[in-house]
């Protein structure tokens, strides 16, 4: 099966098959040599590589993932090709508008926009405070803000509703 796969906003194409009992895996279409463990109920995960392991820790469900590895956390969106497909007409539709998400649980530190606002996209939203560090949250795309989900102060948990853009025609 063939996954299409954003790690921190970047995208790959992940094919997985198995084979005589065991996992093939290729990103990007370079074959990877990988196994796994899992260590218990709760996402710890050993990934073995080229003759070195790596825990992992992993949290979400089948379309968004938080992963954390050696103290790095990374935000993982899950597409695979029947959802890509049936996803197709819906973005197009949006023309890529709709909601912005929290990419890691984290507490509002301030907003710097409010509905109404004409945003352009990687303009800033707002800052979110996580892991000890400021984190500035920009906009996916053109267009104005419709609605601001949350407040300074307020916690938030990772794949939480921050604000909602709609897309402006150019036209």
């Amino acid at each position: 099966m063939k996954y299409f796969v954003k790690v921190n906003g970047r995208d790959h194409e992940v094919e997985l098959v198995e084979r005589l009992g065991k996992l093939v895996v290729a990103v990007d279409g370079k074959p990877l040599d990988v196994s796994y463990e899992e260590v218990d109920d709760l996402g710890q995960v050993v990934l073995l590589r080229e003759g070195r392991s790596y825990a992992l820790s992993i949290e979400g469900d089948e379309q968004r993932v938080q992963v954390t590895l050696a103290g790095h956390f990374h935000e993982i969106v899950l597409e695979n090709e029947r959802e890509r497909a049936a996803h197709a007409a819906d973005r197009a539709q949006s023309k890529g508008g709709g909601i912005v998400t929290a990419i890691m649980p984290g507490v509002v530190v301030e907003l710097l926009v409010q509905p109404g606002v004409q945003v352009t996209k990687g303009a800033p939203l707002l800052i979110l405070s996580a892991m000890k560090m400021q984190n500035e949250i920009a906009a996916p795309v053109d267009g104005v803000v419709k609605d601001v989900f949350v407040a300074p102060g307020q916690a938030v948990a990772a794949g939480a509703k921050l604000l909602a853009i709609t897309v402006v025609d150019g036209g």
